[in-house]
């Protein structure tokens, strides 16, 4: 059941970041440079919460898994999703900085090459929870 509960928060963030990759992100940057940077901030403020919350909740439950069932294919999912944070932290944060410092001014010349810029970053992070998803999948249906 652990290791089903790992899969399934994996699969949540993977849907999650999906859905910003194909959907939202091409979205945004069919706006003005003003208005795509107005709608990131909150949506990202909102996205960080939740996928934040689903990495580390997956990787707490791929953890439980392996240690139950001795399957180091559960921790080798577990490091997949988990490697989302120090990605966002060391690669994104940057950018996401500089998209935050830009809200506040009245005009950013490089907006669009950053939202483009964190647009290509975090497509990453789908692939990251991808490969978590698709490696828990396959822990589970080993047994």
């Amino acid at each position: 059941m652990i290791g089903l509960l790992a899969l399934a928060t994996a699969a949540t963030f993977f849907g999650a970041a999906f859905y910003v990759s194909i959907a939202e992100q091409p979205a945004r940057l069919g706006l003005n440079d003003q208005a795509a940077l107005a709608q990131w901030g909150p949506a990202y403020k909102r996205g960080f919460a939740m996928q934040a919350s689903l990495a580390i909740i997956s990787a707490l439950f791929g953890a439980a898994a392996w240690r139950t069932t001795g399957s180091v294919l559960w921790a080798i999912g577990a490091t997949a999703i988990i490697a989302n944070w120090p990605y966002t932290l060391i690669v994104i944060m940057p950018v996401n900085d500089r998209l935050q410092a830009s809200l506040s001014s009245a005009d950013s010349s490089d907006t669009r090459s950053l939202l483009v810029r964190w647009g290509k970053l975090h497509a990453a992070r789908t692939a990251l929870g991808f490969i978590a998803t698709a490696i828990y999948l396959i822990a589970a249906l080993q047994g």
